[in-house]
Protein backbone atom coordinates (compact mmCIF):
# COMPACT_ATOMS: atom_id res chain seq x y z
CA UNK A 1 0.00 0.00 0.00
CA UNK A 2 1.59 3.23 -0.74
CA UNK A 3 1.38 6.58 1.93
CA UNK A 4 -1.52 8.43 -0.72
CA UNK A 5 -3.86 5.31 -0.39
CA UNK A 6 -2.81 5.00 3.53
CA UNK A 7 -3.25 8.93 4.07
CA UNK A 8 -6.27 9.47 1.68
CA UNK A 9 -8.03 6.23 4.19
CA UNK A 10 -6.80 7.78 7.69
CA UNK A 11 -8.41 11.10 6.34
CA UNK A 12 -12.13 9.71 5.70
CA UNK A 13 -12.00 7.92 8.71
CA UNK A 14 -11.02 10.99 10.92
CA UNK A 15 -13.81 13.08 9.04
CA UNK A 16 -16.29 9.98 9.28
CA UNK A 17 -15.71 9.83 13.39
CA UNK A 18 -15.18 13.82 13.41
CA UNK A 19 -18.38 14.75 11.27
CA UNK A 20 -21.22 14.85 14.44
CA UNK A 21 -18.85 17.36 16.07
CA UNK A 22 -17.30 19.12 12.95
CA UNK A 23 -20.82 20.14 11.33
CA UNK A 24 -21.34 22.54 14.81
CA UNK A 25 -17.93 23.96 14.56
CA UNK A 26 -17.18 27.02 12.07
CA UNK A 27 -15.64 26.23 8.86
CA UNK A 28 -13.29 29.30 8.78
CA UNK A 29 -11.06 28.73 11.63
CA UNK A 30 -10.33 24.81 10.63
CA UNK A 31 -9.61 26.09 7.20
CA UNK A 32 -7.72 28.71 7.81
CA UNK A 33 -5.57 26.85 10.29
CA UNK A 34 -5.52 24.05 7.86
CA UNK A 35 -3.91 26.09 5.00
CA UNK A 36 -1.26 27.58 7.45
CA UNK A 37 -0.22 23.99 8.67
CA UNK A 38 0.20 22.95 5.06
CA UNK A 39 2.50 25.69 4.55
CA UNK A 40 4.43 25.42 7.61
CA UNK A 41 4.70 21.80 5.92
CA UNK A 42 5.83 22.54 2.76
CA UNK A 43 8.45 25.07 4.59
CA UNK A 44 9.91 22.86 6.68
CA UNK A 45 9.53 19.50 4.99
CA UNK A 46 11.62 20.79 2.14
CA UNK A 47 14.02 22.17 4.67
CA UNK A 48 14.34 18.91 6.69
CA UNK A 49 14.29 17.25 3.39
CA UNK A 50 17.01 19.43 1.54
CA UNK A 51 19.59 18.84 4.58
CA UNK A 52 18.95 14.89 4.50
CA UNK A 53 17.36 14.51 7.90
CA UNK A 54 14.60 11.88 5.79
CA UNK A 55 14.41 10.52 2.65
CA UNK A 56 11.37 9.01 0.91
CA UNK A 57 11.02 5.59 -0.91
CA UNK A 58 9.96 6.65 -4.25
CA UNK A 59 7.88 3.07 -4.39
CA UNK A 60 5.84 4.40 -1.63
CA UNK A 61 4.82 8.02 -2.58
CA UNK A 62 3.65 9.43 -5.96
CA UNK A 63 6.30 11.55 -6.27
CA UNK A 64 4.34 14.74 -6.19
CA UNK A 65 6.14 17.42 -4.90
CA UNK A 66 5.09 20.74 -3.68
CA UNK A 67 8.18 23.19 -3.35
CA UNK A 68 10.24 19.94 -2.03
CA UNK A 69 8.00 18.22 -0.08
CA UNK A 70 5.90 15.18 -1.07
CA UNK A 71 2.35 15.50 -1.60
CA UNK A 72 1.49 12.17 0.98
CA UNK A 73 3.20 14.64 4.09
CA UNK A 74 0.16 17.11 3.68
CA UNK A 75 -2.48 14.53 5.30
CA UNK A 76 -0.55 14.81 8.64
CA UNK A 77 -1.16 18.69 9.32
CA UNK A 78 -4.56 18.42 7.44
CA UNK A 79 -5.36 15.67 10.40
CA UNK A 80 -3.90 17.41 13.01
CA UNK A 81 -5.78 20.74 12.10
CA UNK A 82 -9.34 19.00 11.83
CA UNK A 83 -8.85 16.41 14.74
CA UNK A 84 -7.41 18.60 17.29
CA UNK A 85 -10.56 21.36 17.48
CA UNK A 86 -12.92 17.96 17.06
CA UNK A 87 -11.11 16.35 20.04
CA UNK A 88 -11.29 19.53 22.16
CA UNK A 89 -15.02 20.31 21.39
CA UNK A 90 -15.94 16.48 22.08
CA UNK A 91 -13.99 16.04 25.39
CA UNK A 92 -14.59 20.05 26.30
CA UNK A 93 -12.65 21.91 28.89
CA UNK A 94 -13.16 19.35 32.12
CA UNK A 95 -10.54 20.34 34.62
CA UNK A 96 -9.61 23.33 33.46
CA UNK A 97 -8.69 25.73 36.03
CA UNK A 98 -10.67 29.00 36.02
CA UNK A 99 -9.31 32.33 34.37
CA UNK A 100 -7.71 34.51 36.65
CA UNK A 101 -10.27 36.99 38.31
CA UNK A 102 -13.04 35.08 37.14
CA UNK A 103 -14.38 35.39 41.06
CA UNK A 104 -14.24 31.45 40.74
CA UNK A 105 -12.95 29.57 44.34
CA UNK A 106 -9.98 27.79 43.17
CA UNK A 107 -10.36 23.75 43.38
CA UNK A 108 -7.32 23.26 45.35
CA UNK A 109 -7.90 25.46 48.00
CA UNK A 110 -11.43 26.36 48.54
CA UNK A 111 -13.46 29.27 48.66
CA UNK A 112 -12.18 30.19 51.78
CA UNK A 113 -8.29 30.11 51.56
Amino acid sequence: MTNIVLNILVLLALLAVSFPVLRHLRGWPIASTVLHLCLLTMVFDTLMIRVGLYVFDPDKILGVYLWGAPLEDFAYAIAAAVGMPVLWTALGRRGAAPAAGSGEPDAQHGAGA
